[in-house]
């Protein structure tokens, strides 16, 4: 998808030499706050039904994750794709019932 990539593109623009010093400086642990911040604008944005503002915290929720995903690739521990691949695998590990054809199709 062209906007995800475009999205990374920015992401590696900012941790680039030319990028920004606060992104640049930003680590796993130095993130944790804003994971939370995001996460609770996206509950906001849903308790008040505003879907541009849905929108616009669900995008800064998603840059979160890229830009994790660019800091994993950086310092070696993993890359964006391995984030996307491990959610791939749960989503299937724990939908049996539609990818695996088994039978079960309860809410539990």
């Amino acid at each position: 998808m062209k906007q995800f990539d475009d999205l990374v593109d920015v992401a590696e623009t900012l941790l680039s030499p030319k990028g920004c010093p606060w992104d640049q400086k930003q680590t796993f642990s130095s993130l944790q706050p804003y994971v939370l911040e995001e996460a609770h604008e996206v509950i906001e944005a849903v308790d008040l039904d505003d879907n541009s503002k849905i929108l616009e915290e669900l995008g800064d929720l998603l840059y979160i994750i890229i830009f994790y995903g660019k800091l994993g690739e950086k310092s070696s521990r993993f890359s964006l794709q391995d984030i996307l691949d491990a959610s791939k695998e749960k989503l299937i590990r724990r939908h049996p019932h539609v990818f695996e054809n088994s039978k079960e199709s309860t809410i539990e």
